[in-house]
């Protein structure tokens, strides 16, 4: 996938040789296979159908990742989170937002820990908050420079309610602060 950012241990790099292949059809599917290209990220139903049975079952690992589109949910990943390698997910439109609903689900309440891409129409404005509700890899829109885009995971320099990137929201972190400096504090009489 080209015009592709990620973050490594906190910091952004470009991508230049990302392997993955954003497949949106059955058709697209069978030609990628066929001449076989092995990381493809597929719509849900595909890569289901396409799955042997081990995968299935939990005892391999998908040779595929799977992007979930805007109207599905996350929680129909539960059986197949630890086979696999990479969950997109999908901005049909920068006036989209239930992607960010995905990715705070899947990393608080299912646990995943693997990449999660943002993939469709993805732009410098929405990346900061994209990276705040857990996504760590960002498939910049193909018209747009990812090193342009660079600046946007910096957008928000301060949190008032909480995200998986700071899941404690400002009232309990200034509460926490002013606690920690009263008990710094020298106290009269002592």
């Amino acid at each position: 996938m080209k015009n592709l950012i990620r973050l490594h241990q906190g910091k952004a790099l470009l991508v230049a040789d990302d392997p993955w292949l954003l497949i949106r059809n059955r058709s697209e599917a069978e030609s990628a296979i066929g001449a076989g290209e092995r990381h493809l990220l597929l719509p849900r139903g595909d890569w289901l159908e396409l799955q042997p049975d081990s995968v299935l079952q939990g005892k391999a690992i998908s040779d595929y990742g799977l992007w979930l589109a805007a109207d599905d949910e996350p929680e129909q990943l539960q059986p197949w989170l630890a086979v696999l390698p990479l969950i997109a997910l999908d901005f049909p439109s920068f006036r989209d937002g239930r992607a960010y609903s995905h990715a705070y689900m899947l990393r608080t309440r299912l646990g995943w820990q693997g990449e999660l891409r943002a993939v469709g129409d993805v732009l410098r404005d929405q990346l900061s908050h994209m990276r705040h509700c857990g996504m760590d890899a960002f498939a910049i829109r193909e018209d747009k420079s990812a090193a342009e885009a660079l600046p946007g995971l910096n957008g928000i320099s301060v949190l008032y309610g909480r995200s998986v990137s700071q899941p404690v929201p400002l009232f309990r972190r200034r509460n926490n602060a002013d606690n920690d400096a009263e008990q710094d504090a020298p106290h009269a009489g002592c």
